[in-house]
């Protein structure tokens, strides 16, 4: 859960109350999540947030790569933010599908043998990943279609 009356302690950067937000375009692509990549870290070094960058680096890839997987071809919308209650992370596609994370799993020999056929089948952890790193994540639907999956991290 997150405290908002939390405060940032000294030496790090501060947290403007409105927000500071980059918002690009992308194609629905494995391209795009390199090139959000890019930007998000362009905005964490501008923040001094480098605290969080791999975090956020990792959860900007999985959502960007869930989200062109799930619409290729297609506009995705990538956004970072920052605000009082920490860094937002959301992506926008237009698929109604809502995502839904993999249970977790014992691993077991078995699942982890794969043969030629089935070696690159073992996707499918981002959202649990995203989990794992952030605060907070969800999705939100959007009035005009399409869904923002996003994850908040707190510097």
């Amino acid at each position: 859960m997150i405290d908002e009356r939390s405060r940032p302690r000294a030496g790090k950067a501060r947290t403007p109350e409105a927000p500071d937000a980059l918002t690009i375009s992308l194609m629905g692509s494995p391209a795009s999540a390199g090139l959000a990549r890019t930007f998000a870290q362009q905005q964490l070094y501008k923040w001094g947030y480098l605290h969080i960058l791999d975090d956020a680096l990792l959860i900007t890839s999985e959502l960007v790569a869930n989200a062109s997987e799930a619409t290729p071809g297609k506009e995705l919308r990538y956004r970072i933010e920052r605000n009082a209650k920490g860094v937002l992370i959301s992506v926008w596609d237009s698929s109604p599908r809502v995502p839904t994370p993999k249970p977790l799993t014992e691993p077991t020999l078995e699942a982890l043998d794969h043969c030629e056929d089935t070696f690159d089948s073992g996707g499918g952890w981002g959202l649990p990943i995203v989990q794992a790193l952030s605060a907070a994540c969800g999705y939100t639907p959007h009035p005009t279609g399409g869904k923002w999956v996003w994850a908040r991290l707190v510097p």
